[in-house]
């Protein structure tokens, strides 16, 4: 069943979430409504969803990072290593990525993250799991721990200094914010 995603300013996308402990039918529920609800998702579509955005306080979330993509749970996560890669000069190299957010309608900024980052996480049987996961994936994996821990893409670009754009009649343009 497609569920309401919760928009700013909610302040459950403020707060830090709640551990998952009770691996049970209301969980599978909630973990198949947010599968429905992120493949729904279009202008624009998903690539992850968080709990806290469909107003539910757990450390879960689901990914589809292409259309083609089967949607995957990851249940009390936590980043566990970052592989910093640097360039010739022996500087750290991350990815700049234009992120956006369900939660957050047709704002845009270009966030710098980890290329490459090592999460510990549990399935929805409460099987243990340790993944690398780099480039778009790592980006998407960030971003959505950010919302377990109540951070939006828009405070790390406030953090970064970062360019905000919003989307107007097809077109991104710059905002101060």
């Amino acid at each position: 069943m497609i569920v309401p995603i919760v928009k700013v300013p909610n302040p459950i996308l403020f707060q830090t979430a709640e551990k998952v402990v009770e691996f049970d039918a209301k969980l599978k529920k909630l973990i198949q409504d947010m599968g429905d609800t992120l493949k729904a998702a279009r202008d624009p579509e998903g690539v992850g969803l968080a709990a806290p955005q469909v107003g539910i306080s757990l450390r879960l979330f689901v990914t589809r990072p292409t259309k083609q993509s089967k949607i995957r749970v990851y249940i009390n996560p936590e980043i566990t290593k970052i592989m910093e890669v640097k360039n010739e000069e022996g500087e750290k190299k991350n990815t700049s990525t234009l992120e956006g957010c369900l939660s957050v309608n047709r704002i845009w900024s270009e966030i710098e993250r980890p290329l490459k980052v090592q999460m510990h996480y549990v399935d929805a049987d409460n099987k243990p799991h340790s993944e690398w996961f780099e480039g778009f994936k790592a980006t998407i994996m960030q971003h959505e721990i950010d919302h377990l821990n109540g951070t939006l893409f828009t405070n790390r670009a406030l953090e970064q200094n970062s360019t905000v754009f919003e989307e107007r009649n097809g077109k991104l343009e710059e905002i101060r914010i």
